[in-house]
């Protein structure tokens, strides 16, 4: 299809670009949508509601009036309480028994946010990530943090939601002592230990870095080594650097089957080589997937325009594939 008739066949098209604040990566993709001719209008998943009395689909999207958008793009879910972000995924779900495109649509962005289902699906699905254990038993907790000490090994006690390197605690021996380093009170993760196993070695801190690979429709298009940061953790968020990496096919291969085991339209997946292994061969094992991935840091050292790649993904196969504008709830007492 060649650019004019591209245009000219998604005119008239409005998509919602949830979010709950604006800024450069909103900006970034209003501005890819434009070019394709489609009208995007940031909407707060916290202003949209279920009202059955709201006809014809029961389903209200500020900007919209009674109409739905004829897609979705998912770029940030405000937390809040349980029943808070139950209900605007519960706005997402709606969407998509609508017949609305959704991307990422609620089913993969639950699986991606809970750490120990990623970790479930990825092991499942014989991708290579570190061994991982999730539990509300801290006796159970500590039997494994004492396991792996004795094992000669460390293990990172992360948030079950959560992103950007926050509450992270890397637990194991002291190093000054030697002494085992209690669990501490579960209280501080809402009641639940999720534990990866650290993937490090004497070499790993000094070199210290892990990949970012951005995965689109199936297909890893960017890479970025993160370097630094704050001790061991390197997310850009945490101070880490951003540099230009090969796209091998190993790394490549990795993200894309992690991808798809979550079943993620487009992810941000975190690799980290693993120099632990008694070869210290290196290979990458997934630590993390994001389904809501921010994408600055990479746009930085990447020549791909990954807002319009965005862009391209949803309107050329997630909605193409569609095919059918969105479905009106029809009443059972209808035509009575």
């Amino acid at each position: 299809m060649n650019e004019v008739s591209s245009l000219s066949s998604m005119s008239g098209l409005r998509v919602a670009i949830m979010t709950d604040e604006t800024g450069w990566h909103t900006g970034r993709l209003k501005k890819a949508f434009r070019a394709r001719g489609v009208e995007a209008r940031c909407v707060d998943l916290a202003s949209c509601r279920i009202d059955t009395s709201w006809s014809p689909y029961g389903l209200a999207i500020p900007g919209f009036a009674r109409d739905l958008p004829d897609a979705v793009f998912v770029r940030g879910i405000a937390g809040g309480t349980f029943e808070q972000v139950t209900l605007r995924l519960g706005i997402l779900h709606a969407l998509r028994e609508c017949g609305v495109p959704v991307y990422n649509d609620a089913r993969a962005i639950e699986r991606s946010v809970d750490k120990s289902m990623t970790s479930f699906l990825l092991h499942r699905a014989g991708v290579a990530t570190p061994p991982a254990w999730a539990t509300e038993s801290a006796a159970f907790a500590q039997r494994v943090l004492m396991r792996e000490t004795a094992a000669g090994r460390r293990v990172v006690l992360k948030p079950l939601f959560g992103s950007q390197g926050k509450g992270l605690r890397r637990l194991g021996a002291n190093a000054a002592t030697g002494a085992l380093e209690p669990l501490p009170p579960l209280r501080g993760y809402r009641e639940v230990a999720y534990l990866q196993r650290y993937v490090g070695s004497a070499r790993a801190r000094q070199q210290g870095y892990d990949w970012r690979v951005l995965v689109i429709g199936g297909h890893a298009v960017a890479a970025m080594r993160r370097t630094g940061g704050s001790g061991w953790i390197h997310n850009v968020a945490r101070g880490a650097r951003c540099e230009p990496a090969e796209l091998d096919p190993t790394l490549a291969s990795l993200a894309e089957r992690a991808t798809a085991a979550l079943g993620l339209d487009y992810a941000g997946v975190d690799l980290i080589p693993d120099l632990s292994a008694p070869d210290q061969t290196g290979l990458p094992l997934v630590l993390e997937v994001n389904g809501v991935a921010a994408w600055r840091g990479l746009q930085s050292v990447t020549s791909v325009d990954i807002a319009a790649a965005l862009v391209d993904d949803l309107l050329d196969r997630k909605l193409a594939a569609s095919g059918t504008p969105p479905l009106p709830v029809v009443p059972l007492h209808a035509g009575r």
